[in-house]
């Protein structure tokens, strides 16, 4: 029984050589674990809110109300803004509304010394959007400012160690894609492998083996999940080798292990029931972009669970990944009821 059920195995892995789509996901994988560092510096650029018009020059008008000098239209100009001083709120509200500026600022000054800056932006949601990004490091350099004002030292800013953008990038973005990326392809070419042996009418040769039904769709999507896997963990020495400290890696190749199963299963399954490759492919994508959405819902995303076990969260640990393992042998065993229909 391992005999042929190992044949299928090797026979499978011998076609990954021969398909010229799968040859070409690997390598473009390949390319992103491998100049992860310098990807990440061009990529940064537009995940980092803080390098917007870092060097474009000044593009956006803002208005300024203020009771007092202070040091605010400085900060204002280095980021990158055009400042507009204005003597009263009505000045720059008029001003506001004909266009002059894209956006004002009234820093009131009241009996406490406190100052209590109020926003006022345009309804339209980019330009909106893109204003608060731009303006967030300014206010945060005024913030301190007023801070040291009433002697309040604040030294957050002298901590060492890598941005937060870049910290959110690699372990949010960058790690879950090279780990779950393998696994949606395990899934399509356990899809392809299947509905092959159905068009191809070689399913009844096959199973002429001492093979049963069983046997050969586990052999199938074994084959996926070792190439699966195989991929996860080059990557995983790739990522550590360019200086990415990652914690728990035994467990993160478990679970990426189980989510590669669960891809593969859920592409067998739909194989199984549809017996046609273009309806299949399809309905996995889309199983794909709902699992994706329930799970973002339950709060038991994998790439939250992911991520949170490269960082070495505290509370996070491999009872979080069985519950994906759990998933996995429901799926299975539901693929094992259904798999009697491909010799119906």
């Amino acid at each position: 029984m391992m005999i042929p059920f190992l044949a299928v195995v090797k026979k499978e892995l011998a076609s990954v050589i021969r398909d010229r789509t799968i040859v070409i996901s690997i390598l473009i994988q390949l390319f992103f674990a491998s100049f992860s560092s310098a990807l990440l510096l061009g990529m940064l650029s537009l995940y980092d809110s803080d390098t917007i018009m870092q060097f474009g020059g000044p593009g956006i008008r803002v208005g300024m109300v203020s009771a007092a000098a202070n040091p605010l239209e400085a900060y204002l100009s280095e980021r990158g803004l055009e400042v507009i001083v204005f003597e009263t709120v009505l000045d720059a509200e008029n001003a506001f509304y004909q266009g002059g500026v894209h956006a004002y600022i009234a820093v009131p000054q009241n009996a406490s010394d406190t100052a209590e800056i109020k926003l006022y932006l345009p309804d339209s949601d980019a330009v909106s959007s893109l204003i608060r990004m731009v303006i967030q490091e300014p206010l945060k350099r005024y913030e301190n400012y007023l801070r040291a004002q009433n002697d309040i030292e604040v030294r957050y800013a002298d901590l060492k160690g890598k941005p937060t953008t870049s910290y959110e990038f690699i372990y949010s973005v960058l790690l879950p894609m090279l780990m779950f990326f393998p696994a949606f392809v395990a899934g399509s070419m356990s899809i392809d492998s299947l509905t092959e042996e159905l068009e191809n009418n070689t399913l009844q040769t096959l199973l002429s083996t001492p093979l049963t039904v069983n046997g050969m769709v586990a052999a199938k999507i074994f084959s996926a999940v070792i190439l699966s896997i195989t991929q996860c963990a080059a990557w995983l020495i790739l990522l550590q080798r360019n200086g990415i400290d990652l914690q728990n890696t035994a467990w993160i190749l478990l679970l990426a292990l189980i989510v590669s199963g669960i891809t593969s299963t859920s592409g067998t399954l739909a194989a199984v029931l549809l017996k046609d490759r273009e309806r299949s492919q399809f309905i996995y994508s889309l199983m794909l972009l709902a699992a994706a959405a329930i799970s973002t819902l339950l709060n038991v995303s994998p790439i939250t669970t992911l991520s949170r076990l490269a960082i070495g969260d505290y509370y996070t640990n491999g009872w979080h990944v069985m519950v994906f393992g759990a998933f996995l042998a429901g799926l299975y065993l539901l693929l094992l009821k259904f798999s009697r229909r491909l010799i119906v």
